[in-house]
């Protein structure tokens, strides 16, 4: 550049790099319009956008008697713009220097003491937020690489991610990101020294970029496809016609794939129903594209669920009731008081409530053996190359992260752990250590700061986990445990479980999703006001901290306090984790698991939201295989095995069914991709039971009487926990 002396081309930041060989300039736009000596005397078409090249040349020459008080090269074509003033610099080394350029009237440059800066009072300078362009942290301080929203006082921006966007939206897109002010925001922004370019917006000089639009989709979308012709066959005015999603328009089905009987009839993708479901729009029952039943006469037919817009009973009636349970109906539906009828049906009817209770648990039990059958096709991925943790249980969260971050650390290697004590001498590695090491890792998590909330937990916010990836961290290893054998969390809100899924600008929070007492209260305060001017009085004493979340709003009548709630409920529970919960998310993106979980919500919302299933007699029968010989049925060993077991359960023993399951395989609970190998019950002359956990094998010694297995097994069992508990 004759202007400065560089040969860097950074359109970005120096403007378009022009070169004219026939003249022998090469120039930067930013250098030739911040120049002081130098007008745009001619046409738009003559010279370089309107510079003459006899005044390019004049300046050059000017320029080269004029030291950079920079770099101290000659060529300084730039001055500060206050007349006392003397300083000149070139361009790139005004950047460098923080110096600022007014890209507006008479395009003025103002050196690093003399520039203008933006007037913040103190008060409003609160430490830390986002940048509400790239969404990284961002200082609270009126420095040159931050900027603040004239029109927004919770909107802060770096001036590198300012200055991109500009150029990337022109004039005439260019606006506030929270507000959409433009006026206001272009000319503070112009007066700070960003650049906005006098032209349309990228994204609409794209050629062909909304081409896409033009196209109908057509693909039927539905799981089981009945057309023979296949998936992109659409015959118009017939059963194989594609109708497509009356509100994406981005997925479709066969009518004859649907059941629908016109073009006319209503039709949602599942990806759209979801949105609806979580939004209240319509009932939460489970729903399938295409769903298995069977007909009275054993044989099966597929149907497609109704859509969302046909008629369906309301919430109160007594049908209803009897497809959800109280608890489901009050969250559902906490702002309606439920009918009369319901009430009495309610009391008067336990029998139906036990009832559905069962089935609820059926259901449950149902998921999550799909769940399992999902987690076992995923830890295919799993290798035999093996990755060695050493863990101290007495710091499990540092030694188990410093093992995560290992360089040598890969999820799809099968992890061996060893637990090191106090001393840091290995003890003796036992097949029970990598179910131990989850069920640590887990209870770490659940009571750790990244959680908040009594039972079901969302993220909190904690900035010092933020600065140091540990959102990340815990989502990993939460998809490592799931995969690799370990306990599911099991604490998960379902508001958290949503965003997850769903995304979370499509959930919805609740009261109950707010663990700080404080704010909280202040909800509540604003939920319950029974007047108009005690809504103000509230809103009055509140005013700081809603307007450090960017609520407040002018209340004119008593009904806009529920707008106002959901704003509050939205920062507090969605917003302002937003930062943790895209970390959080990229961490569960490992092995897989978190595209499952979008894929299969319904199956994971049950290992995810809800504790492992209290063990039971059955369960435990079904779980072990028994392995028999032909002299087992004659002395009764496989009857006193589950007549041991059902007297565990109605606590007739002195041990449990964990304590037996726990003997056996070295873990409390059942994991949700269930035990490799399965679990087998053998029956052998030996003395006294054994528990095999590398094969996961309960050796059982048969014997004469009920009594003498009996006294054994709790002998051997209680033994055996207490000196591992020791």
């Amino acid at each position: 550049c004759v202007l400065c002396g560089r040969t860097d081309d950074c359109p970005k930041k120096y403007g378009e790099k022009k070169t004219f060989v026939e003249y022998n300039v090469t120039v930067h736009y930013y250098c030739l319009l911040m120049s002081s000596g130098i007008w745009q005397r001619g046409a738009e078409d003559e010279g370089v956008d309107g510079f003459l090249f006899a005044d390019i040349r004049k300046e050059v020459k000017r320029a080269a008697k004029l030291k950079c008080n920079i770099c101290k090269k000659k060529g300084a074509s730039i001055g500060c713009a206050v007349p006392k003033c003397k300083r000149s610099y070139h361009f790139p080394c005004g950047i460098q220097k923080e110096c600022l350029f007014q890209f507006m009237e008479d395009f003025r440059s103002y050196c690093w003491e003399h520039k203008p800066v933006q007037k913040i009072p103190d008060k409003e300078c609160k430490g830390s937020s986002q940048c509400t362009i790239c969404l990284d942290l961002i200082e609270q301080l009126p420095l040159y690489s931050v900027l603040r929203s004239p029109c927004c006082k919770n909107a802060w921006f770096h001036r590198e991610c300012l200055q991109y966007q500009a150029l990337s939206a022109g004039i005439f897109f260019f606006r506030c990101t929270v507000c959409n002010n433009m006026d206001k925001f272009q000319k503070e922004m112009l007066r700070m020294g960003i650049h906005i370019p006098e032209k349309d917006a990228s994204w609409e000089l794209e050629e062909n970029a909304y081409q896409e639009l033009l196209q109908c989709y057509q693909h039927c979308d539905i799981e089981r496809c009945l057309c023979k012709t296949g998936r992109d066959y659409n015959e118009p005015d017939s059963k194989w016609e594609i109708k497509r999603c009356q509100c994406c328009g981005s997925r479709g089905t066969h009518l004859a794939c649907s059941s629908l009987k016109s073009w006319e009839q209503n039709w949602e993708c599942m990806e759209c129903r979801s949105i609806f479901a979580k939004s209240g729009n319509y009932s939460k029952q489970k729903k399938r594209s295409l769903a298995t039943t069977y007909k009275t006469d054993g044989t099966t037919c597929l149907f497609e669920e109704p859509s969302p817009k046909c008629p369906r009973q309301s919430s109160g009636t007594q049908h209803s009731f009897l497809l959800q349970s109280p608890k489901r109906m009050c969250q559902n539906n906490s702002n309606l008081e439920l009918p009369a009828s319901t009430r009495v049906a309610m009391s008067l009817s336990p029998m139906m409530s036990n009832r559905k209770w069962s089935l609820r648990k059926r259901h449950l039990a149902k998921e999550r053996r799909e769940a399992s059958n999902i987690l076992k096709a995923l830890k295919l991925q799993i290798t035999t190359k093996t990755t060695r943790l050493n863990i101290n249980a007495e710091n499990i969260w540092n030694s188990a992260l410093k093992g995560f971050r290992k360089r040598s650390f890969s999820p799809t290697n099968t992890i061996e752990i060893k637990f090191t004590n106090c001393k840091n001498r290995l003890k003796t590695d036992t097949a029970v250590s990598k179910h131990h090491f989850f069920q640590l890792l887990m209870l770490h998590l659940q009571n750790s700061s990244l959680f908040e909330g009594s039972s079901a937990k969302n993220l909190s916010l904690d900035f010092q986990a933020v600065r140091e990836n540990l959102y990340f961290e815990a989502g990993k290893m939460i998809a490592v445990s799931l995969v690799h054998g370990g306990p599911s969390p099991g604490f998960f809100s379902k508001t958290l479980f949503n965003c997850l899924v769903y995304g979370p600008e499509n959930v919805k929070p609740t009261l109950e999703d707010v663990a700080d007492v404080d704010v909280g209260e202040t909800i509540k305060m604003i939920k319950y006001a029974n007047s108009l001017s005690s809504l103000k009085t509230t809103i009055h004493d509140c005013y700081e901290f809603l307007a450090a979340a960017g609520c407040l709003r002018p209340v004119t009548e008593l009904c806009d306090k529920n707008m106002l709630v959901d704003d509050i409920l939205n920062y507090h529970v969605i917003k302002r984790i937003i930062l943790p919960l895209e970390s959080f998310r990229q961490g569960l993106k490992t092995l897989g698991v978190l595209e499952k979980m979008q894929a299969h919500p319904d199956e994971f919302s049950s290992i995810l939201c809800h504790k492992p299933e209290r063990l039971s007699a059955e369960t435990l029968c079904n779980l072990f295989a028994i392995h028999s010989s032909s002299d087992v049925n004659q002395v009764g060993g496989a009857n006193f095995w589950m007549i041991y077991l059902k007297e565990v359960e109605s606590g007739e023993s002195a041990v449990t069914l964990e304590d037996v399951l726990l003997f056996a395989t070295g873990s409390l609970s059942i994991p949700p991709v269930g035990f490799d190998p399965e679990p087998t019950v053998k029956f052998l002359h030996i003395r006294y039971p054994i528990g095999n956990r590398l094969l996961n094998c309960l050796e059982l010694p048969l014997t004469k009487t009920y009594e003498a297995f009996k006294k054994k097994m709790e002998f051997t069992i209680r033994n055996v926990l207490r000196v591992e508990r020791e």
